[in-house]
C-alpha cells in the first residue's frame, strides 16, 4: 500500500493475515506509525485469531528507550510480542530490529511456523536457523524487553 498507513488501516477491519510494516524512521511524517494508536489500528485490522504484524523496531545500539515504548504499547495490544534483530549492512550500525506480534496467545514466534518449508525455500539468506538465531538478543536488550513487561496491567 503506498499511501498514508494510518488512514488505510481505518478504513480496513478483521482483513488482513499479516501486516508488515517497513517504514520511515520515526521522525516527520512516519512519527505515527511508532505510536500506540497505530499498533491498535493494525491489531483491529488483523484477522482473528492467528494475525500477526511485524513493524520495523530501529537499531539495537541507537534506540533502546524507543525499543522499550515499542514492546511496552505492543505487550499492552496483543497476547504474543518478540523482538528480533537482524544483520542488515544498509542500515547504520549494521542491525535492524522488528517486534513481531501475534493475536494467537499461543503463538511460537520465535519458530518458523513450517521448518521444512523453510529450509526448502532456497534463499540466499533465510533459513530456519536464522529464523531462530534473530531471536536471539544480547543481554542488555533481553532486559530492556523484559522491562516492557512491567508496564503491562
Amino acid at each position: 500500500v503506498i499511501s498514508d498507513g494510518c488512514e488505510y488501516l481505518k478504513q480496513h477491519t478483521d482483513k488482513f493475515d499479516v501486516i508488515i510494516t517497513d517504514s520511515s524512521d520515526p521522525n516527520g511524517p512516519a512519527e505515527s506509525l511508532f505510536e500506540e494508536s497505530f499498533y491498535s489500528l493494525m491489531k483491529t485490522a488483523l484477522k482473528r485469531p492467528y494475525g500477526i504484524i511485524c513493524c520495523q523496531g530501529e537499531c539495537i545500539w541507537l534506540d533502546l528507550p524507543l525499543i522499550k515504548k515499542l514492546m511496552t504499547i505492543s505487550r499492552h495490544l496483543f497476547p504474543s510480542v518478540a523482538y528480533a534483530n537482524v544483520s542488515t549492512p544498509t542500515y547504520p550500525c549494521g542491525t535492524l530490529g522488528f517486534i513481531v506480534c501475534s493475536l494467537n496467545e499461543n503463538a511460537k514466534l520465535t519458530e518458523p511456523i513450517n521448518k521444512k518449508l523453510a529450509d526448502e525455500l532456497n534463499t540466499k539468506y533465510y533459513t530456519a536457523d536464522i529464523h531462530r538465531a534473530s531471536f536471539a538478543l544480547p543481554a542488555f536488550v533481553r532486559h530492556v524487553c523484559k522491562e516492557t513487561k512491567k508496564y503491562i496491567n
